[in-house]
């Protein structure tokens, strides 16, 4: 992508500042605020900014960027993505719930389904989750993560083996084309493969950003998950992979 001068000094206050706000920058540039919104759009698109309700934030390779700006990365297609997904979950399952915006998207369209029984060391799905009478709520125990309000640590992998669930419902911070799954936490990632081992079937939730973004820790590969529901079509090649491993791909 060729950088306009205007949107080459946006990246650079991002670098500075780590984000960027529309109408911020309309008011250094003297635009309007449909320009920077353009602006935000193409280097979102180029992979350089990760848009977030009323701006943008850096794109980062080594750290997650922040809870409250993640919630707000392509929200609707998180719903469409969640929605698909739950109508794969029957009534009476047992399931468990990682950490992730994406999976507590799925525990509200969880809101009326019947007789299941959720595992989560995500703080915000058990409340979610607490508005259906129908739903058996075990809270996995473990060191609390106060900028997401995860479970992680060795209490909460100890906690995970005690169970099998019928189906696992993860999210990650970011996929490798190759079709590895990654994220920032390493005690996280550990959880998550735990997670993984525990359940007849795994459940992957992802939107197409997730493509755009790079993180240090691998957590597995498609391979290892039944069904991965994203919003768009995969590349050629990590489709046919995905046809290969027998990995179902649904879009919602």
């Amino acid at each position: 992508m060729s950088l306009s001068f205007r949107q080459s000094d946006i990246l650079e206050i991002a670098r500075v500042e780590g984000r960027v706000t529309v109408e911020d920058l309309a008011e250094r540039f003297g635009v309007t605020v449909q320009t920077i919104r353009r602006d935000l759009t193409e280097l979102s698109e180029a992979g350089r900014l990760d848009r977030v309700h009323g701006g943008a934030v850096l794109h980062s390779g080594v750290s997650n960027i922040g809870y409250e700006d993640r919630r707000g990365l392509n929200e609707e297609a998180k719903v469409r993505i969640a929605r698909k997904c739950a109508v794969d979950i029957p009534d009476g399952a047992s399931l468990f719930l990682n950490i992730g915006t994406s999976t507590e998207a799925v525990a509200r369209e969880l809101l009326s389904h019947k007789n299941l029984m959720v595992v989560t060391n995500n703080m915000n799905v058990a409340n979610i989750l607490v508005s259906n009478p129908e739903c058996q709520i075990v809270v996995a125990g473990g060191v609390l993560r106060r900028s997401d309000g995860g479970l992680i640590g060795n209490l909460t992998v100890s906690m995970i083996e005690r169970f099998k669930f019928d189906y696992a419902i993860i999210g990650c911070s970011a996929l490798d084309l190759d079709g590895d799954l990654l994220d920032f936490d390493f005690q996280e990632v550990t959880v998550s493969q735990t997670i993984i081992g525990r359940a007849r079937q795994t459940f992957l939730v992802a939107d197409h950003s997730k493509f755009q973004r790079t993180a240090p820790a691998r957590i597995a590969s498609l391979s290892s998950v039944d069904a991965f529901y994203t919003d768009l079509p995969l590349p050629d090649d990590l489709a046919q992979r995905c046809a290969d491993w027998g990995t179902r791909v649904e879009l919602g």
